[in-house]
């Protein structure tokens, strides 16, 4: 199937510029012009990847991202930015934005990016036989595979991809010691042995997400030594 790609964008050469690239590589495309479509495109129809422009009528590109995360949604997001929005950039990261490109851009860098993204999905890195469930249920929360949603006690939960791609793979071997090699190599793709700190500031991060009391974990175990375990 192919990948499905949403660009939220007010300039229209742009759009079309941008679109026919896409296609020819094969993509699906859709488009919103203002932020109010974008939200609405975003948040109930189902994209690998979001192309979204900071300034947009209605609502910023910013203010996009921060209602996609806190719905939940893991959709990675690239931001386009103008030159002169350097803080903008800073901001859209912290809000849980994957990566950005400066205007006036190179079409080729663009598409490296997207690929990039693209490559690191949760929709795509979940890609699993058929026998594994779409849906995880792990004690109180609940990881939707297809939909790359994740809920607590019913609330969502803003995770970015890399976040949801490591609960994912905590919640495939749920109960299972695993070292922080392993987790190098199937959530990010490194060798064994290189920054081990990565995964320590992920795991960080999911416990302020979804743990009682992050300081003292009961989810996500640290195994001295050796790793993690998730347990419910």
């Amino acid at each position: 199937m192919n990948e499905s790609i949403l660009i939220v964008e007010d300039e229209q050469e742009l759009c079309m510029t941008l679109g026919d690239r896409l296609r020819s590589e094969g993509y699906v495309v859709d488009f919103a012009v203002d932020g109010r479509d974008g939200l609405e495109k975003a948040t109930h129809i189902p994209f690998d990847l979001i192309i979204l422009d900071i300034m947009l009528p209605f609502r910023s590109g910013l203010d996009l991202c921060s209602e996609i995360r806190r719905a939940g949604l893991a959709t990675p997001i690239l931001l386009l930015t103008a030159r002169s929005q350097t803080v903008d950039k800073v901001v859209g990261l912290k809000l849980g934005a994957d990566d950005y490109v400066t205007k006036p851009f190179d079409t080729l860098e663009l598409m490296a990016r997207v690929e990039a993204l693209l490559r690191r999905s949760p929709a795509r890195s979940g890609v699993t036989p058929s026998s594994e469930p779409e849906v995880y249920q792990c004690g109180p929360i609940v990881l939707d595979v297809k939909r790359t949603k994740v809920t607590h006690n019913g609330k969502p939960v803003n995770l970015t991809a890399r976040e949801f791609h490591l609960l994912h793979y905590f919640a495939k071997h749920l109960g299972v010691t695993l070292s922080r090699d392993e987790l190098l190599l199937q959530v990010w793709g490194h060798k064994a042995g290189t920054f081990t700190r990565t995964v320590d500031v992920h795991v960080a991060n999911l416990r302020q997400k979804l743990e009682l009391s992050p300081k003292k974990p009961e989810m996500i175990i640290t195994v001295p030594g050796i790793g993690y375990r998730f347990q419910v």
